[in-house]
Formats: C-alpha cells, structure tokens, sequence
C-alpha cells in the first residue's frame, strides 16, 4: 500500500470518528432538551403540607394525570404524616394521634386497596362505649346518633338520666317542636328544647365534644351534626324522626367484615408509608416551610423558608388554617381574615401501659368518654388493648387518653410527669386501677384540632368567595369540610379532581413565560 493511500484511510477513519463522535453530542444534546422541555410542559403542582390531606391529593393527582405532571410536595416538620404518627410503645406499635379510619366511607376504604393495604386491616375486638357520669361508668346506649336515643328502653337501662331527666326526654314525643330555629344553629340549640338538658349533657356533648375536642353548646349543627340538622328540621319530634330514619335506611356494607372503623397492623403510620412510596419520585422537600405565594405571569412563585422560589400553575393549600393565612395574607388578605377566623384547640394524647394484675377484670367494649359538666380533666378514653385484636397482650394492658378541649386548656403548663399522675388519678376513679404504669408516651398537639363553632359555614363562603381571585389555589385540610381521616381523604380527592379539570383545561405556566 503506497504512503498516498495509508493517509488517505487514516484521515477517512479519524473523519468518521470525528462525525461519530459530534453526531453523539448532537445526539445527547436533543435528548437533554427533550428531556427539559418534557418537564417544563408538565403543568408544576406545588402541594403545601405533607400530612394526609396533602399526601392523599398528590395520590389522586398521579393517579388521574399519571407522570404527565411535575409535583413538589413541601412540608414543614421533620416527617410527612402531620398527625398520623404511630411509635413502639409496650412491646407493640400503637398510633399517638388518630387511631381509627371509618372505612365507611367509600373513598376511605378504596384507598386502603388501591394501596395495597387490604391484608394489614384490623377491625375492632370490643364494641361498646361508656360514658363516666355521676361516679361511675355508664353503657352508652344502643340506637343513639351522637346521643339522641332512637329507642327509651336502653336509655332507661343505662342510667344516664335521672327519673325527671327521662320524663323530659319523652316529652319529644309530644312536645311541639321550636317555632323557628336559627339559620346556623348549635348543637345546643337543636337538642335542649327538645329533649332537655341531660341527654345534651350527658349524651351528646360528651360525644360530639370528644369527637371535635370542642363544646356542643358552640359547635355549628350543620358543619358537624348536619344529620341532627336535618332531623330537627324535618322532623316535629328527634326520637320518631331517628326511628323514621333508621327503619328508611339501606344497609351501609364497611370494610373488614362490615366494621365502620379499622386500624393497620403496624399502625396508621403503614398508610403514610404506602402514600409516601407513591411521590417517591416527585420533589419532596422536608424541614422546609412555605413562607408566601404570590401571583406571577401566568402562575404563582412559592416562596420557601431556605430562599427557594418555585413556579407553579397551581398550589395546593393542605396546611392548618392559621398557617395558610399567613402563606397568603399579603396576596389575599381577604381569604387570610376568613381563615383566621377558624379557633383551634390544643390536645394531648396520653398513652400508659399498665400490668394486667393493675385490673380487677377483663375490659369489655372501647373505652368511656367524659361529660363536661363531670370537671375531668380526661375527654376520652380508648381501651386499646381490648378495643383492637392486634394490641391484645396477656402480660400488658395498653389505655389511651386523650386531654385538652374548648374552654378547658388545664392540661398545657403541666409536666408530662403530673399530667401523667393526674390521668393515672382518674383512670383509678373510674376503673379501679390497682396498679401504676409501668410505661408512658405522651403527644402534645399543640393546635391539632379545628373547631367548627357557629358561623363556620360562612367563613367557608367567604373563603370560596377570596379564591374566586386566584384561579389555580386550592384548599384542604381538616379544617374545613371534617376533622376525620376518611372526610380529610374524600377532600383531598375532590381537589384532585377539581385541579385536574383545571390543568387540562389550561396551559402551564412554563408555557405561557414561554
């Protein structure tokens, strides 16, 4: 081969190389453009508050749009879960904030599938609960809707009501009912004048208060009994209007067997782990606070704590009331009034394990609750040991208490070892303890529970009324429309679909800058 030729293939070789190689940059340089104009056609969520509620509406985000949207979740504590929160305590993993999730609701128990968390469902042991009146531990009456009897004979049987206590309340059946009742009325208002003061007291404050850690007396009917509502409306009499009811009803199917209410082997905590699996792959900033959020071209900049600026097309507001007022207070100071105007409680849930040999015999049913007017510092208690199969131990008998309601903060500057003590002091009265505990754990929710006192429903109006101005916000969260789990992930779901219709409706804000 002469010289001429060898130079010749070799400048032939070293060009195909060379155009090989630029071809390859070219190449890698159209895929990383594609690549960041894929993420930049996405419409960008930004979803505030990692506990269920924000959790639950990243879940149905991803299930409707699939990857076809661009989500950063931020939260502002150490953990996603909010108050769900489940810690080893006695030899088990007990929950420390809600215990429970009513699986009646569909969109509850849909979600324990569609997280493939069907095999870990548990269903209550006992069933049964006491109300603590006058010195002793008292059934709660079978056929009662948050205390309003539907039958006179358990009512009798459990006495709760003191002979003129009962013979006010038969006078349900016969009383005309109120002339006029207020457009939003309380609880109070609906049930005093019909069955008197006892079963408001002794029945249904108890049960409605330890519910919403609130009083009955200032709590809005229609935002948290809307079924008694409708019963004092409807109806000249509650107890026939109940009966009425009860016999019209279609069976109600639950999960686990028909239970209304289930928990998680393991804890409520596994329902955190299984929603945070599912933005596993989104922008999940943790220990990072939201600080504002403010109009832009075409979207919103998410300003966080760390001086981070995020756009978005739209932002999901799943945080306490008072905290999103001050998220957008300078953008809508109009949606920051009626969002300041939420109260919420600070409570505590007080968990004590206590040696079998401590009771004189086996608990039956799921705990008591306590009347307001008994000046107890307890609101509730949860047998947990007997309330849930998983929890049952031969040695160790595991109690839950809960403290702190409206009006009633006597609990806050105690220590965790006199709060225990005065617990453990009433636990003794109303059961008989014979025994200390042996472990405590106690968790302060400071600010942890809404109240929806009268006038609730216009503040949500108004509410509505501000983000009328900024297309593209959303609120949910406890705060507004139940303070249950399953009201909590039904709203995270209309959300969901609320801000779906929307982005598809719409383009990104990437776009429109664009």
């Amino acid at each position: 081969m002469t010289p001429g030729r060898e130079e010749r293939i070799e400048t032939t070789v070293v060009g195909s190389k060379a155009t090989r190689i630029a071809t390859g940059c070219r190449l890698r340089r159209i895929s990383r453009q594609l690549e960041e104009y894929t993420v930049l056609s996405q419409p960008r969520v930004v979803i505030v508050g990692g506990g269920i509620s924000g959790l639950a509406t990243a879940h149905y985000l991803h299930r409707r749009l699939g990857d076809g949207v661009h989500l950063t979740l931020v939260e502002d504590g150490a953990r996603l879960g909010g108050k769900i929160s489940s810690v080893q305590f006695g030899g088990h993993v007990i929950d420390v904030g809600p215990d429970a999730l009513m699986v009646r609701a569909p969109v509850a128990a849909a979600l324990i599938e569609d997280l493939g968390l069907a095999d870990l469902v548990v269903a209550p042991a006992g069933s049964g609960a006491r109300i603590w009146s006058r010195g002793r531990l008292r059934r709660l009456p079978s056929g009662t809707l948050f205390g309003i009897p539907d039958r006179l004979l358990p009512l009798m049987r459990s006495r709760l009501l003191s002979p003129l206590g009962l013979a006010r309340a038969a006078l349900d059946l016969v009383k005309a009912a109120p002339a006029a009742l207020p457009d939003d009325p309380t609880i109070a208002e609906l049930v005093r004048p019909r069955m008197g003061a006892q079963v408001f007291d002794r029945l249904v404050d108890p049960l409605l208060g330890g519910v919403h850690a609130g009083r009955a007396d200032e709590l809005s009917a229609r935002s948290t009994a809307p079924d008694i509502e409708a019963l004092a409306r409807d109806n000249r009499s509650l107890y026939l209007g109940l009966r009425r009811r009860r016999r019209n009803a279609p069976a109600k199917p639950g999960g686990a067997g028909g239970a209304a209410l289930i928990t998680l082997r393991g804890g409520l905590a596994r329902l955190i782990d299984a929603l945070a699996a599912r933005v596993a792959g989104d922008d999940v900033r943790v220990g990072t606070a939201v600080v504002s959020v403010s109009r832009v071209v075409g979207g919103y900049a998410v300003a966080l704590s760390d001086g981070t600026v995020l756009e978005a097309d739209a932002v999901v507001l799943a945080t306490p009331a008072s905290v999103t007022a001050g998220i957008v207070r300078e953008e809508a100071p109009d949606l920051a009034t009626a969002l300041a105007g939420i109260p919420y409680v600070d409570v505590a849930t007080i968990c004590l394990a206590y040696p079998r040999s401590a009771f004189a015999h086996d608990l039956s049913g799921t705990g008591f609750l306590v009347p307001p007017e008994e000046g107890k510092l307890i609101v509730g208690c949860t047998w947990s040991s007997a309330k849930w199969p998983h929890l049952a131990d031969d040695a160790t008998v595991l109690i839950r208490c809960m403290v702190g309601r409206r009006r009633d903060q006597r609990w806050l500057d105690l220590d965790e070892d006199t709060l225990v003590s005065q617990v453990h002091a009433e636990l003794v009265e109303a059961m008989g303890l014979t025994g200390r505990p042996t472990e405590q754990h106690i968790e302060r929710w400071l600010q942890g529970m809404p109240q929806y006192i009268v006038g609730h429903q216009a503040r949500l109006v108004a509410a509505e009324e501000a983000l009328g101005g900024l297309p593209g916000i959303y609120l949910t969260g406890s705060a507004y429309r139940g303070v249950g789990l399953a009201s909590c992930v039904a709203d995270a779901e209309r959300t969901a679909d609320r801000l779906v219709q929307r982005l598809t409706d719409s383009s990104p804000v990437s776009e429109v800058l664009a």
